[in-house]
């Protein structure tokens, strides 16, 4: 059996979910205009950066929409999957994770975004298994701005996806190969980790160390 594994953001999608959640949310008047806008492009600029304050940032994204009813959220974020995210799911991403599918691949998706705009994503790359940022609720069961857990950032990646195959019953171990693809270098400790590390789409300083390592290098999108 062989395991892979797909960053999300920049990787399977040539855009930042997140950040073009932020925008929507602009878009449809759920937050102020510029100002939101220009702390959603700051805290981007961070992430690229390999310095954003992601505890902030969750609080930040967040605020628009989680005191919503929930079937008005739910309805954004089909509208977002409908009108954002769809032009942004090309054939060859679609057909990348379908080969590891066709394979008998365990296949997941590991991403720093959170799931709930995640979650439908993952889906329509046809890949059952996600792990993604966890919201933390309240009492109530509404969404409280906070993480719940460890994050799935960094090496945070690394101890989401152990104890995920921990709760399949699997290690790492078991697994004949482990492939991991990522744009970005905040996802070094897991392409550190596997067998099959692959640069997707990577930007200037993870391509640089993918060439100086002998990382194999895909380009998805033109």
């Amino acid at each position: 059996m062989e395991l892979a594994l797909f960053d999300l953001d920049g990787t399977l999608l040539p855009g930042d979910s997140d950040h073009a959640f932020g925008e929507f949310m602009v878009q449809l008047g759920w937050a102020d205009g510029e100002a939101w806008r220009a702390r959603n492009d700051g805290f981007y600029a961070d992430y690229q950066a390999g310095r954003l304050d992601l505890p902030a940032y969750v609080d930040f994204a967040t605020s628009a929409w989680r005191s919503r009813p929930e079937a008005e959220a739910l309805a954004a974020r089909e509208r977002f999957m409908r009108e954002v995210i769809a032009p942004q799911i090309r054939p060859q991403a679609l057909a990348l994770v379908r080969k590891h599918l066709d394979a008998g691949h365990l296949c997941a998706v590991v991403t720093a975004t959170n799931e709930f705009v995640t979650a439908p994503i993952a889906a329509a790359f046809g890949v059952e298994h996600l792990i993604a940022l966890r919201l933390a609720r309240d009492a109530q069961g509404r969404v409280s701005g906070a993480i719940d857990g460890v994050p799935s950032f960094r090496e945070g990646k690394i101890e989401r996806v152990r104890d995920w195959l921990a709760g399949l019953g699997l290690a790492q171990g078991d697994f004949e190969r482990v492939h991991f693809y990522s744009d970005s270098t905040n996802d070094l400790p897991l392409l550190e980790q596997v067998d099959s590390p692959v640069a997707t789409n990577p930007g200037s300083a993870l391509e640089a160390i993918a060439l100086a390592r002998g990382w194999p290098i895909l380009r998805l999108f033109a």
